[in-house]
């Protein structure tokens, strides 16, 4: 028995989920796999390697795995239509900014790193306030009013 994704009480199943939410949702899952690449970097040379303080490496490798849950999650909502997914996409590129901003102020290899995250960060967030993602979600403006 084949099971189908719920949709959000107030998109219709028979609408095509639009280009901008799936490209939204794809930025956020490269998020959240980079996140937990980093993660498990961090944490296999913490374990395996001779890092200046193991127990800082390894907490910083878990906290990376779970950072990367909430785009992942986020992304998976945004596949399947759910209107609360928004809600954590956005927080989670609002959170990227200054972590970009930090990248382009090192003198180092970590600047192009920056930039990709800064324009992934903007391109997502300005695909998440789009007004056809917002009603493919089903989210309503203030008042219960139905954005147009």
């Amino acid at each position: 028995m084949s099971r189908e994704p719920n949709p959000s009480p107030d998109a219709p199943a028979a609408d095509p989920r639009p280009g901008r939410l799936t490209a939204a949702a794809a930025l956020l899952a490269l998020e959240g796999l980079a996140l937990a690449a980093g993660g498990v970097y961090v944490l296999v040379l913490g374990l395996a390697g001779d890092p200046d303080d193991r127990q800082q490496a390894v907490t910083g490798g878990v906290t990376l795995i779970v950072l990367a849950l909430l785009p992942l999650l986020a992304a998976r909502g945004l596949l399947l239509r759910r209107g609360w997914s928004r809600g954590p996409a956005v927080v989670t590129q609002i959170m990227a900014l200054p972590v970009a901003y930090n990248l382009l102020q090192a003198d180092s290899l970590a600047i192009p790193g920056g930039i990709v995250l800064a324009v992934v960060a903007v391109t997502a967030l300005v695909l998440l306030v789009n007004p056809a993602t917002t009603r493919a979600l089903g989210i309503q403006g203030p008042g219960g009013v139905r954005e147009k």
